[in-house]
C-alpha cells in the first residue's frame, strides 16, 4: 500500500502561458508506470481561466468549491457548481475556470500519452470570457 499523505507535495502557481489571472494547483497524484493517470486540486480566483487545450487520452473535472465555467470548441460557455463532473473527449479542445465573481475549485484528472497529458494552446481572449 502507498499512501500520500495530505500536504506532501507542494501547491504551486499556475503559469502564466497557461492560465489568465491567479490559479493554484495542488497536485493530489500521480500514479507509477505503467499506470499513466494523475491527479490535482486546482483553484481559480475570480476571473481566472485557463488557455485553451486538449488531453490526448481526454480530462474529467469534479467541481468542489465555488462557481465556474467551461466550454467546449464550438460550444456555449456552461456553469458549473460543486459536485458537477465534466468530461473533455480526447483531443476535445477547451477551456475551464472560475466565474468572473466567485472562486472555483476542480479536482482535474488525466491521463498521459508518450509522457504528455495536455497540448496548451492561445489564452481565451477578453471578448471569448463573459465579463
Amino acid at each position: 500500500m502507498d499512501i500520500s499523505k495530505a500536504g506532501s507535495r507542494p501547491s504551486r502557481q499556475g503559469p502564466e502561458e497557461w492560465f489568465t489571472g491567479t490559479v493554484r494547483i495542488d497536485p493530489l497524484f500521480e500514479a507509477p508506470s505503467p499506470a499513466r493517470v494523475a491527479g490535482a486540486s486546482v483553484t481559480f480566483e475570480p476571473g481566472a481561466r485557463t488557455a485553451w487545450h486538449t488531453h490526448p487520452l481526454g480530462q474529467t473535472l469534479v467541481v468542489t468549491a465555488g462557481s465556474g465555467l467551461a466550454q467546449r470548441e464550438g460550444g456555449s460557455i456552461e456553469e458549473l457548481r460543486p459536485g458537477d463532473v465534466v468530461w473533455f473527449a480526447p483531443g476535445e479542445k477547451h477551456w475551464h475556470g472560475a466565474s468572473p465573481s466567485s472562486a472555483m475549485t476542480h479536482i482535474a484528472i488525466q491521463e498521459m500519452q508518450d509522457g504528455k497529458a495536455v497540448d496548451w494552446m492561445e489564452h481565451v481572449s477578453a471578448d471569448q470570457y463573459p465579463a
